[in-house]
C-alpha cells in the first residue's frame, strides 16, 4: 500500500469534512453571532466531544489497534473476531451507561465545567438542556471507534475517513431547514449533532459486513485480550486526550470571562482544525497500524524511517499553514464568518485566538505523530507521564497569561505546552532508540525557512489592511482571499521546488 496515496485520500475526506465544518460554523456565525445561545451550545456539545475522545475516538484506537494488529498478524481469524466481538461489547455498555448518567446529571456537568454560567439562570439552563439533546452522542462515536479501529486495521481508510462529513452535514440540514420550526432555533442545532451521530454510525455497518467483522454482541470482559485493551486505554485515555482535557478547562476559565469569549475561541478552533485535521489526524490514522505492525515483525529500522518521513512530512505541511493562519487571520475570519450577526468586533476578538492557536500548531500535530509511536510499542505510561506534564504547564500558564490575553491566553497556553508535550516525546523516542532521524535534516529545515520567508513576504505584501477587509463584500474577500491562498501556497511549493523537493521523494509503501 503507497503511504502517500493513502494519506491524500484521507485527506481528501478530512478537507471535504474540514470544508463542511466551515459552512456549519459560518452559518452558526450568520444565524446566532457570538452570544449567550452560541456559547450554551459550545459548552454543551464540548462534553460530549470530550469524552468522545476520552472513550472513543483517540484513546480507544491508541489501545485496541496495536493489539487488533498484533492478533490479526499472529493470531487465527476466529480468535481475532472474537476480540473484536468482545472489545466493541464492553465498550458499548460502558459508553451507554455514561450516556445516561451524563443526561441525568447534566446540570451538576456544567456546574462543574462552566461555573461562571450559574450567574447567568437562562443560559445555564439552556446550556442543560443542550447538553441533554447532545450528550447520547458518544455512544454512536464509540461504536465508529470501534468499526474505524477495524477497517484500518485492513486498510479501509475511505469509509472511516468519510464519516465525520455526516455530522456537518446533518447540522447543516437542520439549521437550514428545521430551526425556523423549533420554538428555540438553537435546539435544531443540538438536535443535528444527535442525528449526525446516527448517520456516522449507520455508514459503517455496510463496510464492516463486507470484510465479515461486523461486530456481534458477546459481553467477556475477562477475556486476556479485552483486559489487555483495557489496561492500555486508562493511561492512553490521559494521554492522547490531554489536549481535550486542557479545553475543558479552559472553558471553566473562559466562562469567567466576557460573554462571547467561548464562540471566539470556538470559532477559531475551527480554522485551526483545518491543518490540523486534514495532516495531523490522516497521519496519525495511518501511522498507527503501520507502526503497530513493524513493531510486532520488530523491525525496528524500517520503524524508525516511518517515523521519520511522518515528521519530515508533518513540519513540511504544517509549519506554512501556520504561518498562513498568523497572517491571514482576518481574511480568513471575515470571509468566513462575517456575516449576520457576526460583528467586525468579533472579528477581531476572533482573530486574537487564532493568531494565538498558530504558534502551538505544529507542536499539536507532532503530538499526533510521535504519541502513536509509543502506542504501536503498546507503551501507555511514557506518554502519560508526559501528558499531565503538559497539562499542568498548560494551566500553569492560563494563570500567568489570562489577565493580559483574555480568551487568547486559552488558546496560547495549549499550544506551547503540546509543543513542550511534542519535545518529551521526541526525547523519550529517542534515548529508548526507537527512533533515529535519517540523515539530511539540517539542509531540510534551511530550505523550509527560506520557503517560509518567501511565502511571509508574498503575503505581507499583498494582504492589505484589517480595517479594509471588514468593509469590503462578501465576493470581493472571497476573491482577494482566494488570490491569497493561490499566490501564498504557490510561493511556498515553488521555493521548495526550486530547492530540489519532489513529490517522489515523499512516496513510502506500508509493510
Amino acid at each position: 500500500m503507497n503511504l502517500l496515496k493513502a494519506l491524500a485520500t484521507i485527506s481528501s475526506f478530512t478537507f471535504i469534512s474540514r470544508v463542511l465544518g466551515l459552512v456549519r460554523e459560518m452559518l452558526i456565525a450568520n444565524l446566532f453571532g457570538a452570544g449567550m445561545t452560541t456559547d450554551a451550545f459550545n459548552v454543551a456539545f464540548r462534553l460530549p466531544n470530550l469524552l468522545r475522545r476520552l472513550f472513543a475516538e483517540g484513546a480507544f484506537s491508541q489501545a485496541f489497534v496495536p493489539i487488533l494488529s498484533e492478533y490479526r498478524n499472529t493470531r487465527s481469524e476466529e480468535e481475532t473476531r472474537t476480540l473484536i466481538n468482545r472489545v466493541s461489547s464492553l465498550l458499548g455498555v460502558i459508553v451507554m451507561a455514561v450516556t445516561v448518567l451524563g443526561v441525568i446529571a447534566a446540570p451538576l456537568l456544567i456546574l462543574a465545567s462552566a461555573g461562571g454560567f450559574q450567574d447567568e439562570p437562562d443560559k445555564f439552563a439552556l446550556t442543560v438542556e443542550l447538553t441533554r439533546i447532545t450528550f447520547p452522542y458518544i455512544f454512536f462515536q464509540a461504536m465508529v471507534a470501534v468499526s474505524a479501529g477495524i477497517l484500518n486495521t485492513w486498510n479501509r481508510f475511505s469509509i472511516p475517513a468519510l464519516t465525520p462529513t455526516l455530522l456537518n452535514v446533518s447540522s447543516i440540514a437542520m439549521m437550514l431547514l428545521a430551526a425556523p420550526y423549533f420554538a428555540r432555533p438553537i435546539d435544531a442545532l443540538a438536535w443535528g449533532a444527535f442525528i449526525g451521530g446516527v448517520l456516522q454510525l449507520a455508514i459503517q455497518i455496510p463496510a464492516l459486513m463486507r470484510i465479515g467483522l461486523l461486530p456481534r454482541f458477546d459481553l467477556q470482559w475477562r477475556d486476556p485480550g479485552v483486559r489487555r485493551v483495557l489496561t492500555l486505554m486508562l493511561p492512553a485515555t490521559i494521554g492522547v486526550s490531554v489536549a481535550q482535557i486542557s479545553l475543558l478547562m479552559n472553558t471553566v476559565f473562559a466562562s469567567w470571562l466576557p460573554t462571547g469569549s467561548i464562540s471566539w475561541l470556538n470559532y477559531a478552533d475551527r480554522l485551526m482544525e483545518f491543518p490540523s485535521g486534514i495532516l495531523g489526524v490522516a497521519l496519525g490514522t495511518i501511522l498507527l497500524p503501520s507502526l503497530s505492525r513493524l513493531n510486532a515483525a520488530g523491525n525496528k529500522a524500517e520503524f524508525s524511517a516511518m517515523l521519520d518521513w511522518g515528521l519530515r512530512l508533518a513540519l513540511m505541511l504544517t509549519l506554512p499553514a501556520a504561518l498562513a493562519l498568523a497572517l491571514l487571520a482576518v481574511p480568513l475570519i471575515s470571509t468566513l464568518f462575517q456575516h449576520g450577526a457576526f460583528s467586525p468586533e468579533d472579528v477581531m476578538q476572533t482573530r486574537s485566538a487564532l493568531i494565538a492557536w498558530s504558534v502551538g500548531l505544529t507542536g499539536l500535530i507532532v503530538v499526533k505523530i510521535l504519541a502513536p509511536a509509543f502506542y504501536s510499542r503498546q507503551d501507555v505510561r511514557t506518554p502519560l507521564r508526559f501528558a499531565i506534564i503538559s497539562l499542568i504547564a498548560t494551566q500553569l500558564l492560563n494563570l500567568l497569561l489570562i489577565g493580559v490575553l483574555q480568551h487568547a491566553a486559552l488558546a496560547l497556553s495549549i499550544g506551547l505546552a503540546a509543543t513542550l508535550n511534542a519535545s518529551l516525546l521526541y526525547l523519550g523516542l529517542r534515548r529508548r532508540e526507537a527512533f533515529t532521524p535519517k540523515a539530511g535534516w539540517l539542509p531540510f529545515l534551511l530550505k523550509l525557512a527560506v520557503a517560509l520567508a518567501f511565502m511571509g513576504g508574498v503575503l505581507y505584501a499583498t494582504m492589505g489592511q484589517a480595517s479594509t477587509w471588514m468593509q469590503l463584500h462578501t465576493w470581493q474577500r472571497v476573491l482577494w482571499l482566494s488570490g491569497l491562498v493561490v499566490a501564498g501556497a504557490g510561493a511556498y511549493f515553488l521555493a521548495l521546488f526550486a530547492m530540489g523537493f519532489r513529490l517522489a521523494d515523499f512516496k513510502r509503501r506500508a509493510h
